[in-house]
């Protein structure tokens, strides 16, 4: 997938999920990581859009099949269900429990102040 397409598809997931308040995405290697209330949910990879494999998830669409979004990376779940808005929103909202806590980044110039 270029970039170009990737901008577009990015931003046609940010307007499906607009309802849902507080969705934003950041370009990471020509794809694009996906938040949900600061809580990473998925991304664009080379394969598309994919999310984290939770509970909801795999509810909203079991007939996907989890892939890695690059080689050695984690499985997850190629997104079925894109063009219905509503089910798309209500499964990222029902994801958001099951997702893990972003890790707090280490400050720069910090490492020899850790024991």
């Amino acid at each position: 997938m270029n970039v170009s397409k990737n901008k577009e598809l990015a931003d046609y997931i940010v307007d499906q999920l607009s309802d849902l308040g507080d969705i934003r995405n950041i370009p990471m290697m020509g794809g694009y990581i996906f938040y949900y209330k600061e809580k990473i949910f998925g991304g664009i990879y080379g394969n598309g859009f994919l999310v984290k494999i939770t509970e909801a998830s795999k509810k909203y669409m079991p007939d996907s099949e989890p892939e890695p979004p690059y080689e050695g990376a984690k499985e997850m779940l190629s997104v079925t269900i894109l063009e219905d808005r509503d089910l798309l929103q209500k499964m990222v909202h029902d994801m958001y429990p099951e997702l893990p806590q972003r890790k707090p980044k280490r400050k720069k110039g910090n490492e020899d102040l850790l024991p």
